[in-house]
C-alpha cells in the first residue's frame, strides 16, 4: 500500500511505536496530537486535531490513501462522558471524513476489553464481545468497535480491528495504566497487589500487527492480540521481581475472593484523595472473568512472532529507569 497514511493519537504508547514502525518500512507518515507541543521527536509531519471536531479532518486526510485511528483516551477514571464520547463520537467524525476523502483502507485500534473477560474458563477470540461495562474505558471500546464496523458497512470501508490484551515495552511519552503496573510497584507503591487477570502483549508487536493488517491485502475482520495469556497482575509482578531483585516489586498477591477488602480500603482512601481506583462493581467484574484468549489468527494470517514475556517486563521497566 503507497502513499500517505494516517495516524491519529500518535503520541500515545501503541502510536508512537506505530509511527517509528511506518516509517522504518518506508511509509509517509502523517500524525494527528491534540496540541503540536505532544508531539513525539520523530522525522515525520504532525498536525493538531481533536476527534471530537468534525470540521478538521478533511485537512488531516488531504493526500492520504490509509488510515490508522488510535485517537482515544485509555484511561481507568476520570471523566466518563469524556472517555465515552471520545471513543464514540470521535470514531463517526474520523471514519466517516475517511469515506468522504476517498481513504482506502483503515485499520481501528480496538482492544480486548471489547472481546470481553467472560465467560470465564473460555478461551475467547474474535467472535467474542465484551458485555461488562462496569468500567468506562470497557464500555467506550466496545460501543466504539461497533460503531465502526457499523460504519463501514454503510459506507463500504475496507476496515480491519486489532484488539490488543494489556500493552507493554518501552518508548512512551506519558505512562500508560498497563505500563504503571510496573512502574508503580517498581517503586514500591503496591505491598500487595491483587490476582486481577489480564493478558499481556508487547507494544513492538502490536505495532507491526499494525502495519500487516494494512499491508496484507486478504486480512479481515478482528485480530486478537494475547500472546502472554491465561495470568494477573500478580504472577507479572512475581516474574519481575525475580528478573529485578533489587526493585521494590510486591510479594503478596491478594486472591479475588479479598477484593470487598480492597473496594472498602480503597473507599477509604478515597475520602481523602477524591479519588476511586477500585470500585465494587469492577471488582465483580474480575470474579466472574479471566484472561484466556487465542491469538491464533494474528498468528495465521499476519505471521506474527511474539516477543518474549520477560522482553515486555525488561522493556517496560527499562523505560522508567
Amino acid at each position: 500500500m503507497a502513499g500517505l497514511v494516517v495516524v491519529t493519537g500518535a503520541n500515545g504508547h501503541i502510536g508512537n511505536n506505530l509511527c517509528k514502525e511506518l516509517l522504518a518500512h518506508g511509509y509517509e507518515v502523517r500524525g494527528t496530537v491534540r496540541s503540536l507541543e505532544k508531539a513525539p521527536p520523530l522525522d515525520m509531519e504532525f498536525v493538531e486535531a481533536d476527534v471530537l471536531d468534525p470540521d478538521v479532518w478533511e485537512d488531516v486526510f488531504k493526500d492520504a490513501t490509509g488510515l490508522f485511528h488510535l485517537a482515544t483516551i485509555y484511561a481507568t477514571k476520570g471523566d466518563a462522558q469524556l472517555i465515552l464520547d471520545t471513543a464514540n463520537i470521535g470514531t463517526e467524525n474520523v471514519l466517516k471524513a475517511a469515506s468522504k476523502c476517498g481513504i482506502e483502507r483503515i485499520v481501528y485500534t480496538s482492544s480486548t476489553a471489547a472481546v470481553g473477560a467472560s465467560p470465564k474458563g473460555v478461551i475467547k477470540n474474535e467472535n467474542n464481545w465484551n458485555d461488562n461495562f462496569s468500567l468506562p474505558y470497557s464500555q467506550a471500546k466496545t460501543d466504539s468497535e461497533k460503531k465502526a464496523w457499523q460504519i463501514a458497512e454503510e459506507l463500504n470501508l475496507d476496515l480491519r480491528v486489532i484488539n490488543p490484551s494489556g500493552v507493554l515495552g518501552g518508548s512512551f511519552a506519558t505512562p500508560t495504566p498497563t505500563t504503571e503496573i510496573i512502574g508503580d510497584a517498581m517503586k514500591g507503591k503496591y505491598p500487595a497487589v491483587p490476582k486481577i487477570p489480564l493478558a499481556f502483549v508487547h507494544v513492538d508487536d502490536v505495532a507491526i500487527a499494525h502495519r500487516l493488517a494494512y499491508e496484507v491485502d486478504d486480512a479481515s475482520g478482528r485480530y486478537v492480540l494475547a500472546p502472554h495469556q491465561g495470568g494477573n497482575i500478580h504472577d507479572l509482578l512475581k516474574r519481575a521481581r525475580t528478573l529485578y531483585p533489587n526493585l521494590k516489586f510486591p510479594r503478596i498477591g491478594i486472591p479475588l475472593w479479598l477484593l470487598p477488602v480492597v473496594v472498602f480500603q480503597d473507599w477509604i482512601m478515597s475520602l481523602f484523595s477524591g479519588k476511586r481506583l477500585l470500585t465494587r462493581s469492577a471488582a465483580k467484574s474480575f470474579k466472574n472473568g479471566d484472561s484466556l484468549y487465542s491469538s491464533e489468527k494474528a498468528e495465521n494470517e499476519l505471521g506474527i512472532v511474539w516477543k518474549s514475556y520477560d522482553d515486555c517486563i525488561k522493556d517496560t521497566v527499562e523505560a522508567y529507569k
